[in-house]
């Protein structure tokens, strides 16, 4: 049973204390746009693609706890555009070419682009890194070139491992994950660590190598419909 309830553009929401405004939507079935969140992760709050309005303020539905009588927004135009243009500041600062990545079809940021009708090229000029890719590991390679700072592989190695495998290097639009070591082949990282696990990187940062490709495309995650869709499946079952 719910403790109070809360609403979410105008539809009400049932929480329990403790929860914040995404899980309660989220266990509602009210998707709320987010990249650097991932369930059974602790909260980052860094990308900012979840933000909503409550009660009048900006706030990052990650983050910000549910509160009785809470009014939220979330699926409004103004919103929508500033994450979209969080998105396309994304793309601007990594190589994100869509039709060479193994990740394509997949891709958490690539489908937010088309959630948010991102369907042409970013307004902002391309930085186009050129960090080199580590594929010093026998069974991974990390192509830092695509990071979007999203923080999920640091979280799920230092929190489910129990490894701390990655890190945050650079500041500002230059930072971006590595290795906690000379490379890959100098850490305990292992093909069946939850960090290196599909679900946990959004794009096709980290690669388990003699897998790529192995969907076809047409057949991928996102190719059968919108993010978010299996959470929103739930307030229709």
């Amino acid at each position: 049973m719910s403790d109070f309830t809360f609403t979410i553009d105008e539809i009400e929401i049932p929480a329990k204390e403790g929860q914040t405004i995404m899980e309660a939507a989220d266990a509602a079935g009210v998707y709320i746009p987010r990249l650097c969140d991932h369930e059974g992760l602790r909260h980052q709050g860094g990308c900012r693609v979840c933000t909503v309005k409550a009660a009048g303020r900006s706030v990052s539905a990650c983050t910000q706890p549910a509160e009785p009588g809470l009014a939220v927004e979330n699926e409004t135009p103004h919103i929508n555009k500033l994450r979209r243009d969080l998105v396309e500041m994304l793309f601007h600062e990594g190589n994100h070419l869509c039709p060479i990545c193994e990740a394509s079809g997949n891709c958490e940021l690539q489908a937010m682009a088309y959630r948010l009708d991102m369907t042409e090229p970013t307004r902002f000029p391309y930085l186009e890194p050129c960090r080199p890719v580590d594929a010093s590991h026998p069974d991974i390679a990390l192509d830092t070139n695509r990071c979007i700072s999203c923080g999920r592989c640091i979280r799920a190695s230092q929190d489910v491992d129990q490894k701390g495998v990655f890190g945050y290097v650079g500041r500002g639009i230059h930072r971006h994950v590595a290795a906690n070591g000379p490379d890959l082949a100098h850490t305990d990282a292992e093909i069946t660590d939850f960090a290196i696990s599909d679900e946990v990187c959004p794009v096709g940062c980290i690669i388990r190598k003699r897998v790529g490709f192995v969907t076809p495309i047409g057949e991928r995650e996102f190719d059968k419909g919108l993010i978010g869709r299996k959470i929103s499946e739930k307030r229709n079952a």
